[in-house]
């Protein structure tokens, strides 16, 4: 992570906790292999996100579950498969991926009401139902954020090596 004094050390701490233990308790490395927004795969955009999060969090100064907010933009995208590959099972992914998302990370991990949250509503407006939880809110907009910096804009990652 950059040395951005928007985000404290004892909040980048807690990021490379969960991060590491996402990394050995999900197959969460495996979405390295799945292209998502331009150049950026699915692995680069979920910690792209997750920073974002931690950002607009810290910068607006908002009373939220980092934790939560952490394991939720970890894993968003979740769905452990190609979505630029035709295939019936994925049609629909904008929609659907959500869905799969929740799913494979349970088979892992128990996740928190605030987590099933994010990850079922970032979408929206695609999922009809809004986010409930602030975190939920974050998570939405930092996604929409990330995904438009990753298509548009440079090819670099924004910020953190893995």
């Amino acid at each position: 992570m950059r040395n951005n004094k928007i985000i404290c050390q004892e909040t980048e701490d807690l990021f490379h906790k969960i991060f590491n233990e996402l990394l050995m308790k999900t197959e969460l490395v495996k979405t390295s292999e799945h292209s998502h927004h331009g150049e950026t795969n699915v692995l680069e955009h979920s910690l792209n996100v997750a920073i974002m999060c931690l950002y607009i969090a810290s910068a607006f100064k908002l009373n939220i579950d980092n934790a939560s907010l952490i394991r939720g933009a970890l894993l968003h995208d979740y769905f452990l498969y190609d979505w630029h590959e035709k295939s019936q099972d994925h049609k629909y992914h904008g929609f659907t991926h959500p869905r799969n998302a929740v799913k494979n990370a349970s088979t892992k991990i128990s996740l928190s009401k605030t987590e099933k949250d994010m990850i079922l509503h970032h979408m929206f407006p695609l999922t009809i139902l809004p986010p409930q939880s602030k975190e939920a809110w974050i998570l939405c907009c930092a996604d929409k954020i990330c995904a438009i910096y990753e298509i548009f804009g440079s090819k670099s990652r924004l910020s953190y090596e893995y």
